[in-house]
Parts: C-alpha cells; structure tokens; sequence
C-alpha cells in the first residue's frame, strides 16, 4: 500500500479536498449504477409490454435483497478495516478482507440456491399474478439462480478496495460492469438482438457482475504487493475481534436492507392491486427518483472511509468537519433536483414509456416520491457516520424507525386518504421525521466524542 500518499488523504489533506477525492469516484460509480438499472427499464420500456416491465419491477426487492449481504460483508468489513487502518493495525486489516470475502462468497452460493429451490412461493410473495409469473421468473433465474454470486462478490471487493482509500479503483470496477449491462440490454431484450425481453435483462445483467468480478480479481493480483486487501485462504481464521467488529456494523446495515426489502414488498403489493399498468408506472417512477438517492449514496459511501479512519485515530474535529462539508453540499443539491423532478416529472417518466395512461400515473407518483430527496440524504449521512464508526444499533434504530414505525403504516394511512396515488407520499412523510431525529442525534454523537476522545460511546 502506498502509506505515504494514502495517509495523507485520510490525515492532513484540506476537508473539501479529501472528502471531493474519496466521494467523486464513487458518485460517478453511483451514476453509472443509476443508469445501469435505468437500462433494464428503459429497453424493457421500448417492448411497450407493461407485463414485461412490470416482472422487472415485482423482480426488484430480490435484487434488493443483495444488499442485506453486501452491507453485511461490505459495510462491515470496510468499516473494520478502516478502523484499523487508522490505528495502524495492518494484519487485522488483511484478516477482516479475507473474512469479509469469504462469507460473502458463501451467502451468494445460499442465496442463489435457496431462490432456486423456493422459488413458487417467493414469486407469489412478490406480488406476481398469473399474468407476470413467468415474465418475473425468467428475469430472476439469471439475476438470482445463476447470477447472486457475482452480484454480490462484485459490490462487496468494491466495498473492500474503497477501504484502504482506493475509490478509484472501487468505481472503476463497479462501473465497468455497469457499462457492460447497458451495451448488453438493447442486444438481448430488443426484436432487433434476441429479441429475450425480461430474461435478456437477467442475462445481461448476469454477465455485467461476472465482468465486475474478474477486474477486482485481476486488480488484487496486480496490486498483492501494495495492497492491505487479502482474499487468499490461509489468511482466512477464527477471531472473535474481528467477527465481532464485522457483525457489529454489518448485522444492523444487513436489517436495515431485509427491511428495506420489506418495505418495497409491501409497498408493490399494494400497488398491483391496481393492475400491471399502476405497477409498471409506480416501477417507472421508483427508477427514477433513485438518481439522486444512489448520488447521496455515493457520497455517504465515499466519505465512510476518511471518517472510519479518523474515528479509529481519535481526530474527531476532522472527522466532523467532514461530515458537516458533506451535508452541505448534498443538502444544496437534493434541493435544485427535488423542484426539477416535480417541474418535470411527465417528461421523465415518458422517457422509459410511450403510454399515456402510465405517464400521467407515473408523473402523480413521481411528484410525491421526489418530496423524500433533501431529507434522504441527511438520513444517509447519518447512518454512514453510525456505520462508520462502529455503532451498529443506531443505524438499526433508523432502519426500524424508518420502515417499521413510519414507513409501512404510512402507505396503509396514505393508500386510504388517496388510493394509489397517495403511496408515493409514504417515504417523504418518513424521511422527514428521520431526518430531524438524524440532526439531533448526530449532534449529541459529536459532542459525547469530542467531550470523551480515549473510547467508543455506549450505542
């Protein structure tokens, strides 16, 4: 590892400098990802088949899923390693890599296989009716059945590379995947290619991740001199520390995906009871609204390992000075883009499809969808810093707050004040009140650590 210019970045670097370095990258990688799930929808869209667009939506909380292991075995382990990194602790670094890697490949192999398996009963839990079942099955047995290895491998090697401050390398494999899938989709979803639809989104996508792989696999080898990352199997062995530190994060980011999970579930369950053209317009506008989400995703993600290490260091001013520049400039932007897509909404959703009925569907549910953005990204920023720094039950404290308390009982609330329409008014009425609890809590959290630097605060 290149110490020198690494610990710079992390330790004296000016604040707007170092956290635009560690976060460019991995918005850019967001954007990408953006696009790269637009894609599915986009070319489905142009079959003009709301059947086939709407098994790509019911197909979503399964990809979601993912992310329960990837946050389990990615934002775990790269929380523990940059921890360790700012305590100079290199070999725990190299053994919580190893671990992470690991488990992640074992939880693919499970997922995969126990979609396979039970896969009736789950497409029937999805809300997929006797119109979309097979549609949404063939989309998921190359995204899941075949594909749950590489999707989850590749964003958890991410997750790990980004640790050690190497987010250029981190997007640039996410992002090679994600290019691969747009070129992919017209190839195998359109009449023009093999003319596949849904399934062809599956294929593609399933070939992305196998592509994402190799380049993080072919990068460890070309970097195992420099790099701190290790996947060989002798460094892989028990240690309670290391487990520990890894669950600790990573079981209560991994909740707070199953819930959100749930969450989508129930929310596409209610939607389907207004036919395929509600769930393909509320599917639309989903995607769409998810732009600037995966940006301030990117940007909580990408300041992650600068606060870890300087958490792990003890400089807390730092640290907060970090997160404080952050805000700010993902507050600023949430703000323009949230009265753009509400100018805007019917524009955007006929961008991915030429029906009217579903545009004028989809712009409704865009307008209040949108409403959650500046609110979202100041509870992203929150549960990054919780995760961060190793406080497991304050990020599973928001996820339970977030889906369980507000979130879901609201769509039952909003579906009743204004059937379907009102659903999309769940999440900004949940993100609010998140998002004054995030201020409040993150402004205690700073004043315990800065009041009492030598250990962790009791969560």
């Amino acid at each position: 590892m290149e110490d020198k210019k690494k610990l710079q970045l992390f330790e004296q670097t000016p604040i707007p400098k170092a956290v635009m370095t560690m976060s460019i990258p991995t918005i850019l990688s967001s954007l990408v990802m953006v696009i790269y799930n637009l894609a599915d929808t986009y070319f489905v869209g142009i079959l003009n088949d709301p059947i086939q667009n709407a098994a790509v939506t019911l197909a979503a909380p399964v990809l979601l899923a993912f992310n329960a292991v990837n946050n389990l075995f990615g934002v775990g382990t790269s929380s523990m390693m940059s921890r360790a990194l700012g305590r100079k602790d290199f070999d725990t670094v190299r053994k919580s890599s190893a671990f992470g890697f690991y488990c992640a490949l074992l939880c693919g192999v499970l997922f995969g296989t126990g979609y396979t398996l039970f896969r009736q009963p789950l497409l029937v839990l999805l809300g997929a009716l006797p119109e979309t079942m097979d549609a949404t099955a063939a989309y998921l047995m190359w995204t899941v059945s075949c594909g749950a290895v590489p999707a989850i491998l590749n964003v958890v090697l991410a997750y790990l590379v980004r640790a050690e401050g190497a987010t250029l390398h981190a997007s640039i494999g996410t992002m090679s995947g994600c290019l691969l899938n747009i070129l992919l989709d017209p190839v195998f979803i359109l009449p023009g290619g093999l003319n596949m639809g849904a399934a062809g989104a599956g294929l593609a996508t399933f070939l992305a991740n196998c592509a994402a792989c190799l380049y993080f696999f072919v990068l460890l080898l070309v970097r195992r001199k420099s790099t701190c990352v290790c996947i060989r199997p002798r460094m892989l062995g028990w240690n309670k520390a290391i487990f520990l530190g890894i669950c600790g994060v990573g079981i209560p980011s991994a909740i707070q995906n199953l819930l959100n999970v749930t969450g989508m579930t129930v929310l596409n369950n209610f939607t389907a009871s207004y036919g395929s053209d509600a769930v393909a317009a509320m599917g639309i506008s989903q995607k769409v609204s998810m732009i600037p989400m995966y940006i301030a995703m990117g940007l909580s993600q990408g300041l992650m390992p600068l606060v870890s290490y300087n958490f792990g260091s003890g400089n807390i001013s730092r640290m907060k000075k970090a997160v404080l520049f952050a805000t700010k400039v993902s507050m600023a932007f949430m703000i323009v883009v949230t009265v753009g897509y509400y100018l805007g909404a019917a524009p955007l959703v006929r961008l991915f499809m030429k029906n009217e009925a579903i545009v004028a569907c989809g712009s409704r549910l865009l307008r209040g969808l949108c409403l959650a953005q500046p609110f979202l990204c100041m509870d992203f920023l929150a549960v990054g810093v919780f995760q961060a720094c190793g406080l497991g039950r304050k990020s599973l404290l928001f996820a339970i707050l977030r889906k369980i308390v507000l979130e879901i009982p609201s769509l039952y609330l909003w579906n009743w004040i204004l059937p379907l329409y009102g659903l999309a008014f769940a999440q900004p009425t949940a993100e609010l009140v998140l998002a004054v609890a995030a201020v409040i809590v993150l402004l205690r959290l700073f004043r315990r650590l800065e009041a009492d630097k030598t250990g962790i605060p009791d969560t």
